[in-house]
């Protein structure tokens, strides 16, 4: 039988850590949001930020730009935030205008609020294999819900299929500090279901709705599916084929359902530590 790995017993435990922390501090956290244009995942992000800090008593604050405002200005809005000690961490929304230059962007951002791992000095201290800090928000979800099964990762055969700086990359510094041997695939990987039939632990962020059916994997799979995209129906899911592999493989995450329900705890968790420090 396999084992749907749902979120939901993770995210209520979670959430219940983090209300008490932020009851024990001695200000409202505040995390500050900036979004530009009216892009339909961006406001899907923000609308489930909104919802989760809410829930865990922090303050949203909202700063809004048209599609139009100038990269200047809005590296203005960054500096004072930056400069506000009330706030204790600031997200820009991504995708940015054609026209940014999100390097730019990302070294006017204050590190030590960069909650979304978005400046070179805290992506570099992922890459130098310290997870002690600001890490992208995916990967620590696949991993975190992963463990929270119970799931070991030391000595075993992991295929990651991104290497994005935000997934992939980020992802696999997560599995070597767990002592697991990791294969990264890619658009380049020739065979792809030759390393994911031998994988133990499969993370996919593809992109590619219900891609993978049970032919990609053998019966201990275990897949943690990040990907997101619309099916043929138009709705949003991950890239495995679920129905494929109900009963044909050993464990795997739901879209939805799964990751994308721990990556905003995991971000306000970010706003929470700046006013614990």
């Amino acid at each position: 039988m396999t084992e749907i790995l749902y979120a939901k017993n993770y995210v209520n435990k979670k959430s219940h850590e983090l209300i008490e922390k932020v009851k024990k501090l001695k200000s409202k956290p505040i995390i500050s949001t900036i979004r530009v244009g009216d892009d339909y995942g961006s406001l899907a992000y923000e609308k489930g930020i909104k919802k989760t800090a809410e829930e865990l008593g922090v303050e949203v604050d909202s700063n809004e730009f048209a599609k139009d405002v100038s990269q200047d200005e809005v590296i203005e809005r960054i500096k004072k935030l930056n400069e506000d000690e009330k706030i204790g961490g600031i997200l820009i929304f991504r995708p940015l205008p054609e026209n940014f230059d999100e390097d730019i962007i990302s070294l006017a951002l204050e590190p030590k609020k960069d909650v979304d791992c978005m400046h070179p000095l805290n992506r570099a201290r992922v890459y130098s294999g310290d997870l002690s800090g600001f890490t992208p928000l995916a990967p620590k979800a696949a991993h975190e819900l992963l463990k929270f099964y119970g799931y070991e990762l030391e000595g075993k055969d992991t295929v990651i299929i991104n290497h994005s700086n935000v997934v992939g990359k980020p992802l696999a510094m997560f599995l070597l500090k767990d002592l697991a041997t990791v294969t990264i695939c890619h658009l380049g990987t020739v065979d792809l279901k030759k390393h994911t039939k031998n994988a133990e632990i499969i993370f996919t962020a593809m992109g590619r709705a219900e891609t993978l059916d049970e032919s990609y994997f053998n019966k201990d799979a275990i897949v943690i599916d990040i990907g997101t995209s619309k099916n043929k129906d138009g709705k949003y899911r991950g890239d495995l084929d679920e129905k494929s592999v109900n009963g044909k493989i050993k464990a795997y995450s739901p879209v939805p359902g799964g990751i994308g329900n721990i990556t905003n705890l995991l971000l306000i968790e970010n706003v929470i530590k700046f006013y614990e420090a």
